[in-house]
């Protein structure tokens, strides 16, 4: 079994049915989403688009370190403690 990592949802997320703070077993943030998105079945494809990659405005922190354009859904989470999911707002 994969150690636990907190995971921290910002608000618009929450609306969702998530609460702002959680303990998740996952080995890859892939696997995190799942486990998010099993428990809160309206997260369903705001964090990840069809394809299963992160939606453009998702941001994914692992203790502070953005990876999100980088290795995205793929990202170990070995040795991580904590993960920061927020939603930025787009607009003019």
């Amino acid at each position: 079994m994969s150690p636990a990592v907190e995971v921290r949802l910002d608000g618009w997320l929450r609306q969702f049915g998530a609460p702002s703070r959680e303990s998740v077993d996952a080995d890859s943030i892939d696997h995190l989403i799942d486990a998010l998105e099993e428990r809160y079945p309206r997260l369903k494809f705001k964090l990840r688009d069809e394809t299963g990659h992160l939606r453009r405005y998702v941001r994914v922190f692992l203790d502070g370190k953005d990876v999100s354009a980088t290795t995205g859904v793929s990202t170990p989470l070995s040795d991580v403690r904590v993960v920061d999911i927020l939603h930025s707002i787009a607009g003019g």
